[in-house]
């Protein structure tokens, strides 16, 4: 059961050859076994998941109808950037610690109404903040394929829970990669949507304006069924998009002659490791094999992005996180003599490293004097970064290349340098300054035998597209399959 797919498990569970409870009780033991050596789940509980999923086997019950849709009864895990009502939600920090949510987030709330089963809240970088799950305040995540190497981030859990297969399928957010290298580096397939195409309501804030929810599962199969439940219109988010219901399952079964790939030169040049460049060069020979074509196209401010995301982000982020002030809820320092103490003293203790370093960057950049040198030339080269990837698509249906410069990086590799964590991410940020879709999906091995990620990045709304496209890739291959050896 734990290598079925959704629709395997739905099948399942229509069939009535597993109920929702013993589905449910298979994935909370394994988690119960392998969780200490992994660490990628914050929160479980057990009693909590095991009513909902005896709800999910009397809905069931009641006989065929639109009430049993095809997840109902599935079990799932959220990163625990979801507000989930009842569970604790502590954004990976200590400032949110005992943070019990009273409401769920508008993509909690969505597969809730479709009957999935929530196994409990998945590890995360603090605040999202981080690409190695290293500034978790509850531990780092470790990698499933190597627990001596991280497993990236922010939505490292999700990525290692899934990976490991204590969980079928997860949620995860993306704001600069979050999403995608997290699934490059352990071997799965990561979703991140064209930005307003998921609800951002009841998802605590990093970046406002790029960060966007999505699925982490082992296939693009599994994706396409989690998005067409999470996604929809959500009057409470005002960067919500009013569209139609869409099913992101339609078009995977497509051949892909005559599909145009655009490999941009910029992303084909020094700092990939060949491991890296081997496989992602091996998976165009298998699109080139199953009719695609390839084109060069130029994306040229690409090699801006990180310093423009690096002044964009912490902005936002300065500002989201000034409501974390010890006063409504959240960390409060136990001694302070007057209302500014408590305020320093607060966020000085509920806030890591990083946090603190992004807080203040983003102060900086939006102080009187250099909010014009800093922050508006950012915001501009984010509109370079849009048109070119408008041109490239002029003359390419999708556009690839790697995920992640490198496999799995060890432990203490790149924390104590700021500036080589950041460009982890040097392919994927692009994609969320330009609120395109994007989606990593695995394609082979590298440095230790280590996963190593193709990026797929498509035009706003090409989702149903990018899923073809992995999907076939997929029915092809079978390096989304492969399992690592924990709990074997």
């Amino acid at each position: 059961m734990i290598e079925s797919s959704l629709q395997q498990l739905s099948a399942a569970l229509a069939a009535k050859k597993v109920s929702a409870v013993e589905l449910a009780t298979l994935f909370l033991d394994r988690i119960e076994r392998l969780n200490p050596a992994l660490n990628a789940f914050i929160t479980t509980d057990r009693e909590r998941t095991l009513a909902m999923a005896r709800a999910a086997d009397a809905r069931r019950a009641k006989g065929p109808g639109e009430h049993c849709g095809p997840l109902l009864g599935v079990p799932l895990a959220h990163k625990d950037i979801f507000c989930t009502e009842g569970w604790r939600t502590t954004c990976g920090s200590k400032m949110l610690a005992n943070f019990v949510s009273p409401y769920d987030a508008h993509v909690v709330s969505q597969l809730k109404t479709a009957g999935m089963v929530t196994l409990g809240k998945l590890n995360m970088d603090e605040f999202a903040m981080g690409s190695s799950n290293e500034t978790s305040h509850f531990g780092p995540v470790k990698n499933p394929w190597d627990t001596n190497r991280v497993p990236g981030g922010s939505s490292g859990g999700s990525a290692a829970a899934v990976a490991a297969r204590l969980a079928p399928i997860a949620t995860g957010t993306d704001t600069g990669g979050s999403i995608r290298q997290p699934a490059a580096l352990c071997g799965l397939t990561g979703l991140k949507p064209t930005y307003g195409v998921v609800s951002r309501y009841g998802m605590i804030a990093f970046a406002s304006s790029l960060d966007q929810g999505g699925p982490m599962a082992k296939s693009a199969e599994d994706c396409a069924l989690l998005l067409s439940a999470m996604a929809g219109f959500d009057e409470r988010d005002s960067t919500s998009l009013q569209r139609e219901a869409e099913d992101y399952s339609r078009d995977l079964a497509r051949p892909l002659a005559g599909l145009r790939i655009g490999l941009p030169k910029e992303f084909f040049g020094p700092g990939m490791d060949d491991d890296v460049r081997a496989a992602v060069a091996a998976a165009l020979d298998q699109y080139r094999q199953l009719g695609a074509t390839t084109v060069e196209v130029s994306l040229p401010n690409s090699g801006l992005s990180v310093p423009a995301y690096y002044v964009i982000a912490p902005a936002e982020a300065s500002s989201n996180l000034s409501r974390f002030d010890g006063v409504r809820y959240g960390h409060r320092a136990a001694e302070y003599g007057d209302l500014t103490e408590m305020y320093c003293k607060s966020r000085a203790e509920g806030f890591g490293a990083e946090v603190k370093r992004r807080i203040l960057i983003g102060t900086y950049v939006l102080s009187h004097g250099y909010y014009d040198a800093y922050y508006l030339q950012a915001q501009k080269i984010r509109r370079l970064i849009a048109t070119d990837f408008q041109e490239a698509f002029k003359v390419c249906d999708v556009i690839m290349g790697p995920t992640s410069p490198s496999v799995a990086f060890s432990f203490g590799a790149k924390s104590a340098d700021p500036v080589q964590m950041y460009l982890a991410d040097i392919y994927t940020i692009a994609v969320n300054l330009a609120g395109l879709p994007g989606m990593s999906i695995p394609c082979g091995f590298g440095t230790a035998d280590m996963p190593v990620g193709l990026q797929l990045i498509g035009p706003w709304f090409g989702e149903s597209t990018m899923l073809n496209v992995a999907h076939q890739y997929q029915q092809a291959t079978d390096w989304h399959r492969r399992c690592p050896p924990i709990g074997d």
